[in-house]
């Protein structure tokens, strides 16, 4: 539906006021159009508009927590749910009575900022609209109102820098003090509430063995028992690739480094217009291409092929696609069906991207083969005309991309654990298929790559590189897709399984396994390179 929605306001003529949404709340209309117009340097327009979503926010908090005092046999199931009945006597059945309503209040602040048909809410969600605010009423002159938005902010982190950096600016500003100028009354309600009900459940944590996960990242260190503090920490330090990932190194360094072997930095993040990407060129030789591109298709021709088995791609009706990963490739390979010099490029090239993606984003940290995806598609001739849809739809490697508000979801269904992507092109000889990178809003296009052999795109996998591809209108396009993570347990078992394959001896003819190869490779001599129509000498990439 996304995809059906993002082709038609591509339409001429398909407004905005086109779509009529029957399933978000109010409030999250305002918090859109205000976040909207504010990216529109619009904050005159965009102020009553974040004021709406604050103040219906809100309500929709407290209809949510009166809700939690409802019938005793939905707070019985809850309970079940979690795990927590607590079994006793009148005074244990009362206990356990209140604390289920408090756990049920105090995620009434995430149900709220969870949209419909997401698992996830909105980090914080009122401080955030409150900064909005407070820089909002200060680019049109309200220092009075943004005095109470900011102080609001830091009574929920009374130790934010910015805000009270912008609280002196805003007190300057204003010259003389003004007494009677404090927080907002409905914040100080909101935040004055909530800590005496965390107050009291993590007191049942400690003291009555209740169990309680606080959805609030504000929630001050003295609240939470010394024991659960640490335990928290413990839990923050088991998934460090969760962290941001690491700066690549300068230009200048990597322009010295890849030309040693044979590879060129073409375009780095600035020239890209973005974050985390760059187009490398040289990996490939033509000749390494052409044996990739036999290989893909071989495969296609037994009609032995992984991955999407040639049938209409799952992305258009107007393109067939057919997929090969590394250990069919093997397969194939071992059964005679296709040569087993494309099976062992394909493991090779996989690697080579690997290290070289390591190199340039995450020098000190090792990136582990997530999935490799060997894969071309063809335009259907005759159904070409008019054609308005992608290739293949934006979207970002690891998270679900919501256009309509620019937030990426990290959860299912998206591959969370991918931290790398990258393309490697293997011919050029078709027509449309470009690469291009958008802003979250999947609309506003800031960089197009060119396919062409050897030639390799490499970005991070998150939000902040969504992209998609251009219809392939003529030909067949191929390349080389591949996925990395810094989580070694999500590594691609598939790779070894096709190495250990094609490492085993060669059955003698005649034992029910030809080959198509006219003078099969003794094993250890199938690392040799591939060279090229020219007669020039192979590159050496044990480097890489």
């Amino acid at each position: 539906m996304r995809e059906d929605m993002a082709k038609y306001r591509r339409m001429s003529g398909v407004r905005p006021q086109s779509f009529r949404d029957l399933e978000t709340p109010p409030y999250w209309a305002a918090y859109d159009t205000g976040l909207e117009l504010l990216g529109h340097q619009e904050a005159a327009l965009a102020l009553p508009w974040l004021e709406e979503a604050l103040q219906e926010s809100l309500a929709q908090v407290e209809s949510c927590r009166a809700g939690c005092e409802g019938p005793e046999e939905q707070q019985k199931a809850e309970e079940e749910a979690e795990g927590t009945g607590s079994p006793g006597g009148l005074y244990e059945a009362i206990a356990g009575h209140w604390i289920g309503v408090l756990r049920c209040r105090q995620r009434c602040v995430g149900d709220t900022a969870t949209r419909p048909g997401r698992s996830l809410p909105v980090p914080d969600f009122l401080p955030s609209q409150l900064r909005r605010l407070h820089e909002a009423h200060a680019q049109v002159g309200n220092l009075s109102q943004a005095v109470e938005n900011v102080l609001s902010v830091l009574l929920f982190y009374p130790e934010d820098e910015a805000a009270r950096k912008a609280l002196d600016q805003y007190q300057a500003q204003l010259g003389e003090p003004r007494p009677g100028l404090g927080p907002r009354e409905d914040i100080q309600r909101f935040v004055l509430r909530s800590l005496g009900e965390k107050r009291q459940l993590y007191y049942a944590v400690e003291h009555l063995g209740a169990s309680f996960k606080d959805p609030d990242p504000w929630t001050p260190a003295a609240f939470i028992p010394e024991a659960l503090r640490e335990k928290l920490r413990e839990d923050r330090e088991k998934t460090p690739w969760d962290h941001e990932p690491p700066q690549p190194k300068p230009l200048t360094h990597w322009k010295d480094v890849l030309l040693l072997e044979g590879v060129t930095l073409t375009q780095d993040a600035r020239q890209l217009n973005g974050s985390e990407r760059a187009v490398l060129d040289g990996l490939l030789t033509p000749a390494e291409c052409g044996v990739l591109l036999q290989l893909a298709k071989d495969a296609a021709e037994s009609g032995a092929r992984s991955g999407y088995q040639g049938r209409r791609s799952p992305h258009t009706p107007h393109e067939r696609f057919e997929g090969l990963t590394v250990l069919k490739a093997a397969q194939l390979a071992r059964a005679g069906v296709v040569g087993s010099q494309g099976a062992q490029l394909l493991l090779e090239v996989s690697e080579r991207v690997r290290s070289l993606t390591q190199a340039y984003f995450s020098p000190d940290r090792p990136l582990h083969l997530s999935f490799t995806h060997l894969v071309c598609r063809s335009a259907i001739e005759g159904e070409q005309a008019q054609r308005m849809d992608l290739s293949h739809p934006v979207h970002a490697d690891n998270c679900v991309l919501d256009p309509d508000t620019g937030e990426c979801w990290r959860e299912p269904p998206a591959y969370t654990y991918r931290d790398y992507s990258g393309l490697l092109y293997l011919n050029d000889d078709f027509q449309g298929g470009h690469l291009f990178f958008t802003e979250p809003n999947a609309l506003t296009v800031t960089a197009q790559v060119r396919p062409r052999c050897g030639r390799l795109v490499a970005f991070s996998s998150g939000v902040e590189n969504p992209h998609g591809v251009w219809a392939v209108t003529r030909g067949r396009r191929c390349s080389l897709a591949l996925w990395h993570t810094w989580a070694p347990e999500h590594g691609e078992q598939e790779w070894t399984e096709a190495k250990e394959l094609l490492q085993e001896p060669e059955k003698e003819e005649g034992e029910g396994m030809p080959s198509r190869d006219p003078a099969p490779e003794p094993p250890s001599h199938r690392l040799q390179r591939v060279q090229d129509k020219a007669g020039k000498p192979p590159r050496v990439r044990e480097e890489l």
